[in-house]
């Protein structure tokens, strides 16, 4: 039987999703708490790979089982081994033709920055900052540039492992939320996959022209070079959410995480 399983996680105290030597990931507690529930050793497969210090609100993935349980007890019983920061949101049973990464026919992240003079307190880890005011529109026209199918070399991670710099960005979303003097920022990208670092280099970008220190078109530029030197510093992970990846209807999993709404 394959199962999938949807999982919300908070990065913070974590080296990234993918298993690592020291056990401190993501992937490791959820596979230990697995196998605790199972009595049994458990490999996953997941639907994106998040760096250390990124969120996830759902993140999927998938695994075969002899074992017969129903979704609430698989969700039950594996929360009851992992630690608060993680938690499997649902399961279902999947046909074994599903796969979390290959049958993703999009992803979805959000950025959430806090504009603010004072840096964040209660919030520290969960979202980005800048002290200095943003220009939105400028933002959105900046992002529209990368809307479309690009060649992103110049906003992808040296140490990324893709077979192509080409992706197709369906769309960017920025909005904001707060008083004049104080507020929260909300990017939301879709695309049908991202680079390594590829949002935290764009977010590095957008933020310069929301500063004004660079203009709008200067995007297009940094786009065309096809060369990491070109773009701005890579952001900070702490804002960033991975809010899970958009399958069709056929397989029959939800569309979006549950505590999507939670985000500013």
């Amino acid at each position: 039987m394959r199962l999938a399983l949807g999982i919300s996680y908070n990065g913070q105290a974590y080296e990234g999703w993918q298993s690592q030597l020291s056990g401190r990931t993501v992937q490791d507690k959820l596979e230990t708490a697995l196998a605790r529930f199972t009595r049994t050793p458990v490999s996953t497969l997941c639907a994106g790979r998040t760096d250390a210090g990124v969120h996830g609100l759902m993140q999927v993935v998938h695994f075969d089982t002899t074992l017969r349980r129903e979704p609430f007890s698989w969700v039950r019983g594996t929360n009851t081994y992992l630690p608060p920061d993680i938690a499997v949101q649902w399961a279902h049973k999947v046909p074994d033709a599903f796969h979390c990464r290959a049958s993703a026919i999009a992803r979805r992240y959000a950025y959430v920055l806090l504009e603010s003079p004072v840096r964040p307190s209660v919030e520290a880890g969960r979202v980005g900052w800048t002290m200095y005011p943003l220009d939105g529109d400028a933002m959105r026209l900046a992002a529209r540039h990368l809307v479309g199918e690009h060649d992103f070399t110049s906003f992808r991670a040296s140490a990324c492992q893709a077979r192509s710099p080409v992706k197709i960005m369906n769309s960017i979303e920025i909005q904001r939320r707060g008083t004049t003097q104080a507020g929260y920022w909300r990017f939301e990208f879709e695309a049908n996959a991202f680079l390594h670092h590829m949002i935290r280099n764009i977010m590095g970008c957008l933020v310069a022209i929301g500063q004004g220190r660079q203009p709008p078109d200067w995007i297009q530029t940094v786009l065309a070079a096809r060369d990491r030197d070109a773009a701005a510093p890579t952001f900070s992970p702490d804002g960033l959410y991975f809010l899970g990846p958009v399958y069709e209807d056929r397989w029959g999993l939800p569309a979006r995480a549950a505590a999507y709404d939670w985000l500013p």
